[in-house]
């Protein structure tokens, strides 16, 4: 059931209570009274709570309303931060030049405040020697404990071990810190050496 107001040409009810454009209460007044006051203040009569006795009615502009509630809606969905998970994969025997790389990527995802997925991936006989891959995780989270926790832990499945890695701050958090950081860099002029 819908909480919207609604407004309603043929309320078959004799009397409603009315409130008035800026929120004062007029009273219990006849329906014909308050579509008469309606069409005199150019506004719509708009029943707020039906199931009241007697009905609440209000005087208001109900598109300026609709208008209204649609971009509050509209902000709210702008700054709601969605949730990324970057997935980065790994092998159980890894260059360390290589681990140091996608260490780099999974550091720069927890920064910006998204979830990292890591994948260990076993081939042929790697299957037969999974603590290598458990090792190799454990390593992982223990260099960027902190930057973010292990959100679930090392599970086997199938010829994958998976991990998850949550941030410590929040996405929202991290987008404020980026931007304070590109504004200050912004203002600062670079500095002239002297002669």
């Amino acid at each position: 059931m819908s909480t919207e107001p609604r407004i309603n040409e043929r309320i078959r009810v004799p009397e409603v209570r009315l409130v008035g454009p800026n929120g004062e209460q007029v009273g219990i007044v006849s329906i014909h009274d308050a579509l008469k006051l309606a069409q005199e203040a150019d506004l719509d009569l708009v029943e707020v709570a039906a199931t009241a006795r007697p009905p609440v009615c209000k005087l208001m502009d109900y598109g300026k309303f609709k208008y209204e509630s649609a971009m509050k809606a509209r902000e709210a969905r702008k700054n709601q931060a969605h949730t990324i998970i970057k997935e980065i994969k790994l092998r159980p025997k890894i260059d360390p030049h290589d681990y140091e790389t996608k260490k780099g990527h999974v550091v720069r995802f927890l920064k910006a405040g998204d979830k990292v997925k890591v994948t260990i991936m076993f081939r042929g006989r790697e299957q037969s020697r999974p603590e290598l891959g458990f090792r190799l995780l454990q390593r992982l989270a223990e260099d960027v404990t902190e930057l973010g926790f292990v959100e679930s832990q090392p599970k086997q499945d199938g010829r994958n071990m998976i991990m998850v890695i949550g941030p410590h701050k929040k996405k929202a958090e991290a987008k404020a810190e980026k931007a304070a950081a590109k504004a200050q860099r912004g203002g600062e002029e670079p500095s002239v050496p002297e002669e």
